[in-house]
């Protein structure tokens, strides 16, 4: 299995518990390997690992544009 990662950035004022939420969301969606909001240095930043293999980084956001629909993606 291969991995990859990327950032996503959602609004600054998303509420912490949307936030947790979507670790949870993400972290149990197919092909997701883990998901995370560094709290600290950058919290509307969530870090994603995932199997390109088994999905795709678009399908991984639209998942997050659910709770943020302004959500933008970069690459690591």
């Amino acid at each position: 299995m291969s991995v990859a990662d990327f950032l996503i950035y959602v609004h600054p004022e998303l509420p912490a518990q949307e936030r947790a939420s979507l670790e949870v969301m993400l972290a149990g969606s197919v092909g997701v390997v883990s998901a995370s909001f560094d709290k600290h240095e950058h919290p509307h930043a969530i870090v994603v690992e995932y199997n390109p293999d088994a999905v795709h980084s678009r399908q991984i956001l639209d998942i997050v544009r659910q709770h943020d629909p302004a959500a933008t993606m970069a690459g690591l």
